[in-house]
């Protein structure tokens, strides 16, 4: 392991250099492709200067430590400073191996999120707009941004469907786990007998594509231009700034009519098309993922479920791995780890 260590960062020392090359300095995609590069490196970067200051560290007070005393003051001191940087240590190596296990490529990447509400009417609706809520809120804590590309909003205050981008660092390796179709199980504010509803929304989860991966021919879109208007039909603005782009080879619709610019909202309206062809091509080269997208939606109907939410236990149940967490209300309110970490761990265990 140390080895391979020497290498990286040896190697990002060399692409460090690179970034002062006039040459590079000048060649726009050189220099993207190279600060990408060295991004992806950092951590495990500073994860290795982390663990070989924690070796030094141990090391000197291992040397002190064999040259005290039992009975000085300073011995059970230097005696519980060891533990803690044994275990330090020991916390980092682990850290140092889960960084350096092959992942997926596209963990690094951007999401195109896309919730609809499925089975349940309302109900479903107004779930769909707190698992919405749930995701900005988890991407806020990582410094993530979300871009809302085209929201429909229910009559009682609920999401239809939205889709948006979540742009930062590692976007994709956290939430690619949520794509499937998500239950919800509660009592409905307008329920008087009490009685539990179940209900259903569809969560997927894209990387999003890189211009060099995708390429749309003008000739291949129709492009339309309307109004953009809020719930109900009402109208936001009176400027056909809302754009919707047909492909017409594959027949995918997307529209965007959150930005008040028409450029703004083609642009946007691109990213998830271009997202959900790439998606399409990787289909078609892997066989076992062939109709990847259908499968993780689903049908919205409640049988079909990869989590379920329980509100009167206060439950959340991952069924892919059977994980039962009690923390319902933390969890929608975007701590989303107790799930993610043990789905992670799940997904990187040897075969």
């Amino acid at each position: 392991m140390l080895e391979k260590l020497e290498e990286i960062k040896q190697t990002h020392t060399d692409l460090t250099n690179k970034l002062v090359d006039p040459d590079i300095l000048n060649d726009q995609n050189a220099y993207r492709e190279t600060s990408k590069a060295l991004a992806e490196l950092q951590p495990v970067v500073d994860l290795y200067a982390n663990y070989k200051k924690a070796l030094d560290e141990r090391q000197s007070n291992s040397e002190m430590l064999a040259e005290l005393e039992s009975g000085d003051e300073l011995f059970e001191l230097a005696t519980l400073e060891q533990e803690e940087l044994e275990q330090r240590v020991e916390e980092l190596e682990e850290s140092l191996r889960v960084e350096l296990t092959p992942k997926d490529p596209n963990d690094s990447r951007n999401v195109v999120l896309e919730v609809r509400a499925g089975t349940g009417g309302d109900e479903a609706s107004l779930f769909a707009g707190e698992l919405f809520r749930m995701y900005s809120r988890y991407a806020e804590t990582h410094d993530w941004r979300v871009n809302i590309i085209d929201i429909s909003e229910s009559e009682v205050g609920g999401i239809k469907d939205v889709s948006a981008i979540i742009e930062g660092r590692g976007a994709f390796s956290r939430l690619k786990y949520e794509g499937g179709v998500h239950r919800v199980q509660r009592v409905p504010e307008t329920e008087t007998s009490g009685r539990i509803h179940t209900s259903a929304v569809t969560v997927a989860v894209l990387p999003e594509a890189e211009d060099v991966e995708v390429g749309i021919d003008e000739k291949d879109l129709r492009i339309d231009r309307f109004c953009a208007s809020g719930p109900g039909g009402q109208g936001v603005n009176t400027t056909y700034s809302a754009v919707r782009l047909t492909h017409l080879p594959t027949g995918l619709v997307v529209q965007c009519q959150d930005e008040r610019s028409q450029i703004k909202n083609k642009a946007k309206a691109l990213r998830v098309l271009k997202s959900r062809l790439l998606e399409i091509e990787r289909d078609k080269a892997q066989s076992e993922l062939t109709e990847q997208r259908r499968k993780m939606v689903g049908s919205g109907d409640r049988s079909e479920k990869i989590r379920t939410y329980n509100f009167p236990q206060n439950r959340v149940t991952d069924h892919r791995i059977n994980l039962t967490v009690h923390k319902l209300q933390a969890i929608l309110a975007g701590e989303l780890d107790p799930v993610i970490e043990p789905l992670a761990t799940h997904e990187s265990a040897p075969a």
